[in-house]
């Protein structure tokens, strides 16, 4: 399993560092599950950020202009309104199996993870290109994911050539 302190090696030194859990606490009420660890020690320790000129993540923290509770019920509704069954291969929403999306791409991409349909299952995540249609199931944890994103490895479209100088992140205000 990937570890914080990779993500760290490879991305920097985080700059939001928060340890509030009230935003989670609300946005996890309001979604019906517990959103994994692994996500939310990322997402505390660098906030809304943009990663690598490509990857917008985003934090829950209701003074945020960029707010992941905001963005998910946002993008929950458009892929309501969507019949994503056409787009993906999973319903969207917070049940068991089901995907919640928790990132967007700059090249079209928005970025899932998949509710466990059990409790002992793994949480994973898919991420599905809007202008092809396609997507992609990847047997990762969301850390994984991120660390394989991070190293240039073909996880989002065009994932090497937006940080061709290495891993980068910019807080988004």
């Amino acid at each position: 399993m990937a570890s914080f302190a990779e993500v760290r090696s490879l991305l920097g030194e985080p700059g939001f560092n928060w340890s509030d859990p009230a935003p989670w606490v609300e946005m996890e009420r309001e979604f019906g599950f517990d959103f994994p660890a692994d996500f939310r020690e990322v997402v505390d320790a660098y906030g809304s950020v943009l990663i690598n000129n490509q990857l917008h993540l985003e934090h829950p923290a209701a003074h945020l202009l960029h707010n992941l509770q905001k963005s998910v019920r946002d993008n929950l509704e458009f892929w309501q309104e969507e019949d994503s069954t056409e787009f993906l291969p999973s319903p969207v929403g917070g049940g068991p199996g089901e995907l919640m999306p928790i990132a967007t791409g700059r090249t079209s991409e928005t970025v899932f993870i998949r509710v466990p349909a059990e409790p002992s299952s793994p949480w994973r995540v898919l991420v599905q290109e809007f202008d092809s249609f396609s997507w992609v199931l990847y047997e990762m944890t969301f850390r994984e994911w991120l660390l394989a994103y991070l190293r240039g490895e073909d996880v989002m479209a065009g994932s090497r050539n937006f940080a061709p100088d290495g891993a980068c992140y910019t807080p988004l205000s």
